[in-house]
């Protein structure tokens, strides 16, 4: 990485835009990328602007590297005052571009923002009813098995996952930390 780049990623992170838990949020997406580890939740609050739903605010949590933290900083701030479909139509390269162009092994931070957003503010489809009895769903210990990554990130971001084929360690043991009161986000 430049040193122009990694300062300005140092300069993110000593102080970060936007971290902790929103409270009375209208949407969360969460995610978390197999490649690496890290896994990113972000909260939207939303308002009325001239007849328009634009993003009030935006705030995440991460399990990530200092990029993924740099990126979600940056991304929070630009998104405040957008509609849904403007947020949307952002790519990672867009939300990381206050930080300037990032190396090849640094894209999938963007790109795991980017995803996080996308889940918080992309329509939510009705779950399918399954086509087979509840039961041909349990596994072994009456754990769920889950048949596509879509169920098992859905499971995942509701705090609901269980151990299951395909379920990677960090997903089995990851917590997500609750603020404390005498935390100051």
């Amino acid at each position: 990485m430049s040193d122009d780049l990694q300062q300005r990623i140092h300069d993110a992170i000593a102080n970060p835009k936007n971290i902790g838990e929103m409270e009375n949020a209208d949407s969360v997406g969460t995610v978390g990328s197999p490649d690496c580890g890290d896994m990113l939740r972000m909260w939207v609050k939303f308002k009325e602007k001239d007849g328009k739903k634009v993003i009030d605010r935006a705030t995440f949590q991460t399990f990530g590297c200092e990029t993924a933290i740099a990126v979600a900083s940056v991304a929070t701030e630009l998104i405040a005052g957008k509609t849904i479909d403007e947020a949307l139509s952002m790519s990672g390269e867009d939300l990381s571009a206050p930080l300037g162009a990032l190396p090849p092994m640094k894209i999938h931070c963007a790109q795991l923002v980017e995803g996080a957003l996308r889940s918080a503010l992309a329509p939510q489809p009705e779950p399918a009813k399954p086509a087979y009895p509840p039961a041909a769903r349990a596994g072994a210990h009456g754990r769920t098995l889950h048949h596509s990554d879509a169920d098992r990130v859905r499971d995942w971001s509701s705090g609901s996952l269980p151990v299951s084929a395909g379920t990677t360690a960090i997903e089995q043991n990851f917590q997500w930390p609750r603020r404390s009161p005498e935390l100051s986000w």
